[in-house]
């Protein structure tokens, strides 16, 4: 019987090596570390388990689904659920931590505020702050859902909300943003198709620009600098891509 203050921080791997020491160690206050990778070819289940994270290889079905399977893997009913390139911050550790010994009870489950590294500094405005998750949460009352990609969590009881950052270092180099984002459009748009999605050509001319012009100007991008700047043009290049992959499918030709 899995401990009523019990907690399982599930985290899912493909080749991490180069972050999953600094996201393994940041959750090292939880009860047990469980790292579900999909067949890693660089070293990372080794090490891993060498920081004491109980490793389970398993094939990639998607993200919403290798999720859910760490989630229903781990020993403990509340768990806190993390990418590899995400670390908990001391402020959200010790909010943590005063939650446990409060027993955990006041709520179903705990949105955290995602912070995300662009080349060296954290961006703090635009679409991509504060980037609110629920990644804390008691299992038996919520879990993983929606779509294999951009997927979230449903949870059926009183959401809360936490302060400090769940810091995520996601990009290595402007190259795999953009391959990132690309990826991501294509397997959005295939998602959308296969749910019954349709659409014209409108959306591929005028979503882009809505998402830039959403992030850059009304949500204040442009005070983070140049990152700023960047960051919205991939973001709306990610928009375009995924609408022209939808039209394109939407008439019966490849995505």
């Amino acid at each position: 019987m899995a401990d009523d203050n019990g907690l399982s921080a599930c985290i899912i791997t493909l080749n991490e090596a180069d972050r999953i020491e600094a996201c393994v160690r940041s959750v090292d206050f939880c009860d047990e570390v469980i790292v579900v990778d999909a067949h890693s070819s660089d070293g990372t289940r080794e090490l891993a388990a060498s920081l004491g994270a109980r490793v389970i290889e398993r094939d990639w079905p998607g993200f919403r689904s290798q999720k859910q399977f760490a989630v229903d893997s781990a020993r403990h009913d509340w768990v806190l659920c993390l990418d590899a390139d995400e670390r908990v911050s001391p402020q959200l550790r010790a909010e943590i931590l005063a939650l446990r010994r409060a027993g955990l009870t006041s709520a179903a489950g705990w949105s955290i505020p995602r912070i995300t590294d662009y080349f060296g500094r954290f961006l703090r405005h635009g679409n991509a702050y504060p980037d609110r998750l629920v990644r804390l949460f008691d299992r038996r009352q919520g879990g993983w859902s929606g779509y294999e990609i951009h997927e979230n969590t449903r949870i059926a009881g009183r959401v809360r909300r936490l302060h400090g950052h769940l810091e995520h270092y996601s990009y290595r180099s402007l190259k795999d943003h953009q391959q990132r984002m690309q990826r991501y459009a294509d397997l959005m748009a295939q998602a959308l198709y296969q749910r019954g999605r349709r659409c014209g050509f409108l959306p591929v001319l005028l979503n882009p620009q809505w998402r830039f012009v959403r992030g850059y100007l009304l949500r204040l991008g442009f005070l983070d600098g140049w990152r700023g700047l960047v960051f919205a043009l991939v973001e709306a290049g990610y928009v375009r891509r995924k609408y022209l992959g939808l039209y394109m499918l939407s008439r019966g030709l490849p995505g």
